[in-house]
This record gives structure tokens, C-alpha cells and sequence, in this order.
């Protein structure tokens, strides 16, 4: 039997609810204690290390990867052998208390390192679209589950959507269009890739030892003008949340040599600045330099993803395989895969 390292290709679960007391969607689901947030953990099993937050929402770094509460929108991210799916239940029962509803839901996730090792529901994408389907209530009957593949087998990328019919992306009309990106990055570079090692008995707690680890790799440079809540794991591992306004990013980090992973994420404008963008993409591979990634662009307009490839090809990566896929609840999803490019 194989041994298992730690997985480090995350889940991604996004929910968003729908109420009509205006007081309360004001603050929304930041009105839950922590507590209740604690026991939705629980079911997935992880915990909160570290957390910030800001008018607009908070963030929390956890154990395994990253939770971000809005009043209205819910987003967990978490890697290992967690059970994502499991807090379907309790965020809607908590969410249900403060007078709000779920609307629409969006699951993603690459393909697992160490498929064997995960536990149900988690057990293959049949199984996990089957968990979803039973626990999600029915008001969301626009559903569609998809696997996006790639030249490569070991990347490809798992969507399911759902929605009712008063949030399909074709029935709202957004003032700001917002994209996400979800870039997974494996093989990376050695030399850099240790420095998410720490010393042994070096007598700094996880926030003082990440915010080092911040500064070194360069990761504060990628987006300066984010408040930056950073974890340093012993022995290794590295986990940030950056919030800039009402916008998001996050970094997380498995540098053991034989199943290396990083993985970037943020959420932006298709009004933002192009250069902006390709100059944030150019600075994220810069600092993990992996033999091999992909990019996933969420968006519901088809702008945002052709800046990927003409910002990253330059550096010595190829574009090797692109795949669109259209989904009611969430728009068009865009997943593209690099290898390093062949020396001349």
C-alpha cells in the first residue's frame, strides 16, 4: 500500500443565502458567534488558527485552509482529509436562525494527490455530487455537475453548481461583474519551496513565523495594498488571508518534496486593470515557480481568462490544454493547465 502525504488540493464550497429583513442582511451571517462557526468546523474537522475581518466581511485561516464570512455569502476552502461538504447542513440551520435562505451553491476542487485517502463523502466526484443533491434543499433545482479535463490525468477540474430561478446568472445583473481564480500549483520549485520550512525548536508562535515567511517569499508583494492574516505550520506549511475592501485573496501551502502544492485564489473586477491582473498572475507563479499548474476562471462574462495565458507564456510556461464549460448558477467556467516550456 502506497504511503499517503498530506493532500494539499483543496475543496472549495461557496453558499449564498437570500432574506428579507434588512437589518439583518446588513450584518447577516457575521452575526453568528463564534461558537456556531466553531461547530460547522467541527463537522468538517478543522479549526480556526488565526482571523481578520474588515467592514465588509471576515476572514479566518484555519488548520486546513480558509473560511470567509459575508452577510450574505459564505465561502470554505479546506484541504487534507476535512469533509467540506458536511457543513452544508449546519451553515443552513445557523443561516435559517437569522431569518436567511440559501440560494445558490458552487463546489470545486482539483483532482486529489492521495484520492484513497479521503473520506465520504469525499470518496470520488459521483459521491459528492450525490451528497450535495440529497442535502441541498430542492428551491435549488438548476443543477449541473461537470469534470473539466486536460491533457494531463493529474489535472482536471470538478464543478457542481446549483441555484433557484431568482439567482441563475442570467436573471441578475450585477453593477460590478466579479470573476474568481483559482490557480493549483504542484511540483514546485526546491530552493524555493523550503522556504516554507521552519527551523527546528525556533521558538516563534504560527503568526510571528508567518509573517516572516510573508515577507521572504515575496507573497507581500503580490497584492501590497491587502491587510495580510498569516500562519507558519511546524514543521512546514503556510496559510495566508489577504483583504483589500471587500475583495479577498488566499495562499496556501504543502512544500514537501514528492507531492509539493500551492494554491492562489482571489476574486476581482472584469473592470480592473488587465495589467493589473496579469502582473498579480506573473507574481504568483514567480514565487512558487511549479513545473505545473492550472488556472480556473469563474466569471459571467468570458473577458477575464484570455489575460492568463499572455501573462504567463512569456515566463516559460506553455499553455497546454483550455476547456470552457457554461453553468447556470455560476457563469463560465474557464480551466486552463501549464507546464514548464521546453528549452529551445
Amino acid at each position: 500500500m502506497a504511503v499517503s502525504g498530506f493532500e494539499g488540493f483543496e475543496k472549495r464550497l461557496e453558499l449564498h443565502f437570500f432574506g428579507d429583513d434588512p437589518v439583518v442582511i446588513d450584518m447577516g451571517l457575521r452575526l453568528l458567534d463564534f461558537e456556531s462557526i466553531q461547530e460547522v468546523l467541527d463537522a468538517v474537522q478543522c479549526t480556526v488558527v488565526s482571523a481578520v475581518g474588515n467592514q465588509y466581511f471576515d476572514a479566518y485561516v484555519l488548520s486546513e485552509s480558509s473560511l470567509f464570512v459575508y452577510p450574505t455569502k459564505v465561502i470554505i476552502k479546506t484541504c487534507g482529509t476535512t469533509q467540506l461538504l458536511k457543513s452544508i447542513r449546519p451553515l443552513m440551520n445557523y443561516a435559517q436562525d437569522l431569518g436567511l435562505n440559501l440560494c445558490a451553491c458552487r463546489y470545486t476542487r482539483g483532482s486529489f494527490i492521495f484520492p484513497k485517502a479521503q473520506p465520504f463523502p469525499h470518496t470520488s466526484f459521483k459521491e459528492e455530487v450525490i451528497y450535495l443533491e440529497e442535502n441541498l434543499p430542492i428551491n435549488l433545482c438548476y443543477r449541473k455537475a461537470s469534470v473539466m479535463p486536460s491533457k494531463m490525468p493529474s489535472h482536471s477540474w470538478h464543478v457542481f453548481t446549483a441555484s433557484d430561478q431568482t439567482h441563475l446568472v442570467a436573471q441578475t445583473m450585477p453593477a460590478e461583474i466579479t470573476f474568481t481564480m483559482e490557480i493549483c500549483m504542484t511540483e514546485l520549485d526546491r530552493v524555493l519551496a523550503r522556504k516554507f520550512f521552519r527551523r527546528a525548536n525556533d521558538g516563534k508562535n504560527g503568526d510571528t513565523a508567518g509573517k516572516e515567511m510573508t515577507e521572504l517569499t515575496g507573497i507581500g508583494d503580490i497584492n501590497p495594498s491587502a491587510i495580510i492574516c498569516d500562519f507558519a505550520f511546524d514543521p512546514c506549511g503556510y496559510s495566508m488571508n489577504g483583504i483589500d475592501g471587500d475583495r479577498y485573496s488566499t495562499i496556501h501551502v504543502t512544500p514537501e518534496d514528492g507531492y509539493s502544492y500551492a494554491s492562489f485564489e482571489c476574486v476581482g473586477s472584469i473592470y480592473d486593470d488587465h495589467d493589473d491582473i496579469a502582473k498579480m498572475l506573473k507574481k504568483v507563479v514567480q514565487v512558487f515557480k511549479p513545473a505545473t499548474f492550472s488556472v480556473s476562471t469563474t466569471c459571467s462574462s468570458h473577458e477575464v481568462w484570455t489575460h492568463v495565458a499572455r501573462a504567463i507564456e512569456p515566463l516559460g510556461w506553455k499553455c497546454r490544454s483550455c476547456v470552457m464549460d457554461e453553468f447556470p448558477a455560476a457563469g463560465s467556467v474557464v480551466f486552463q493547465t501549464f507546464t514548464v516550456a521546453r528549452r529551445k
